[in-house]
């Protein structure tokens, strides 16, 4: 079973430190991640960044969206065919409104569903938090097997950790 572990570091450094310490214990790259009320710049304790793939959603939605305004629009100019003036019945012109509108239009679903994809959103296994990190403590938190749990406690009180909690 998985237990989440936090650890709490008044210092950046020791924090750093039990990240390093994480590393050199053997545990994988994105299973541990810094908790924090005070902005830090984005690898500053030495966490691993994960490539966002943001950029994909919108595209896909836009190629959805257009392909479907594309078929809308003709299918119905062909089902219903008005011919007006010796104009030809696929009026271009008026497609490319419907078109423009329903491309964006997926685009930005897509987007905020991207979004809440790429924020992991609903968090289905919480793990531990405490609410000192709001006050300026720097939480460390790990997901471990029960075989690995020493082995994490180990490294938060070899660098200096306020507290340990596992939840």
């Amino acid at each position: 079973m998985s237990k989440s572990i936090l650890g709490l570091f008044l210092d950046p450094n020791s924090a750093a430190d039990a990240m390093d310490g994480l590393k050199e214990s053997g545990f994988e790259q994105g299973s541990f991640d810094v908790l924090t009320g005070t902005p830090y710049p984005e690898g500053a304790f030495g966490e691993h960044v994960p490539q966002h793939r943001l950029f994909r959603f919108p595209a896909f939605g836009a190629i959805i969206g257009f392909s479907a305004s594309l078929f809308l629009t003709t299918a119905t100019q062909l089902a219903y065919p008005l011919i007006t003036g010796g104009k030809p019945i696929l009026s271009i012109f008026a497609m490319l409104i419907i078109m423009y509108e329903m491309t964006m239009l997926s685009a930005v679903i897509f987007s905020v569903i991207g979004i809440i994809f790429e924020s992991r959103l609903p968090n289905i296994n919480p793990s531990a938090y405490d609410p000192r990190i709001t006050e300026g403590y720097i939480g460390v938190v790990i997901s471990v097997e029960d075989k690995d749990l020493n082995k994490a406690k180990a490294v938060f009180e070899k660098t200096g950790s306020e507290e340990v909690k596992v939840v």
